[in-house]
């Protein structure tokens, strides 16, 4: 978990998740949008189908990022934000 909120406008918080292949990534975006309907979200489609390489799924001020390895290796968005998860207390679940 990235904690934008003095970094960006566009989200609070980015979730960054490696999928172990498209298809989880794609069984995982579609759980997550029942689960977000679910506490009231409208309609949180995800973006990145029918491909699966990169999915997003839009919750507001939460933006979930689901890759696959290759993938979060090469757009590497915790360096994009500056994150280092050696001297940050942020969470990984590989």
């Amino acid at each position: 978990m990235i904690d934008l909120r003095n970094k960006s406008s566009v989200a609070d918080y980015f979730i960054i998740s490696t999928c172990r292949s498209s298809r989880h990534a794609d069984a995982t975006a579609d759980e997550l949008g029942k689960q977000l309907k679910k506490l009231g979200y409208k309609k949180p489609i995800p973006e990145g189908r029918p491909k699966c390489d990169w999915v997003i799924v839009d919750a507001g001020s939460v933006i979930v990022h689901l890759f696959k390895k290759e993938t979060r290796e090469l757009y590497n968005l915790e360096q994009l934000w500056e994150i280092n998860f050696e001297t940050k207390k942020n969470k990984l679940a590989n």
